[in-house]
């Protein structure tokens, strides 16, 4: 048996343990119940520096267009009653918008302006009848009260027998973001 025999047979030994390492590495995420693909999302429960870069649920949130000029300065929330876009702003962070994301109104919509969050509640439920959470307020205008938070059931839209409502609704990993974010205090811009 001659040198060249030897080396091959290690070269193959070798890419067989390595095909069966890599095998049994990807098996285990599978059992972890890991992602499937490079898409991550990440957040953080202590204070405003969560981001998403994709939802690893089957339906991703859709992304919200570019932050418009004219947002405001500092650290914000920022929601387009024009687009229907939530921005979460950070201008110590590179990027400064942490997170962005899509959203449904209520029946009515916040007149345009800066409010501080003044209220916020980890569960209850909506003046739809269904069970919310993450609810955060931020105005109350001619008795209708704005806020953002998400439906435990997932569901988006918001009706309210009753008439008008300011529940600006997200998806569940969302609506835990901007709950991580926005502390009592925290400035929202609200843009046409």
């Amino acid at each position: 048996m001659g040198p060249g025999v030897v080396v091959t047979g290690l070269t193959l030994g070798a890419l067989a343990v390595v095909s069966l390492l890599a095998f049994q590495a990807n098996g285990a995420q599978d059992r972890a119940g890991g992602p499937h693909s490079s898409a991550s999302a990440s957040s953080s429960s202590s204070g405003p520096t969560a981001s998403a870069t994709a939802s690893p649920s089957a339906s991703p949130t859709p992304t919200a267009p570019a932050l418009p000029a004219s947002s405001g300065t500092g650290l914000r929330v920022v929601y387009s009653v024009g687009s229907h876009s939530v921005w979460l702003v950070d201008p110590k962070k590179t990027p400064q918008v942490v997170a962005s994301f899509t959203v449904t109104p209520g029946t009515v919509e916040p007149t345009p302006g800066s409010y501080p969050v003044y209220s916020r509640t980890p569960a209850t439920t909506g003046t739809d009848g269904r069970q919310i959470e993450h609810v955060v307020r931020f105005t109350q205008q001619n008795g209708v009260v704005f806020g953002f938070s998400a439906a435990v059931d997932g569901a988006t839209a918001t009706t309210d027998p009753k008439g008008k409502t300011g529940g600006i609704r997200s998806s569940r990993q969302d609506g835990q973001l901007l709950w991580d974010f926005a502390p009592n205090g925290t400035k929202v811009i609200v843009i046409a």
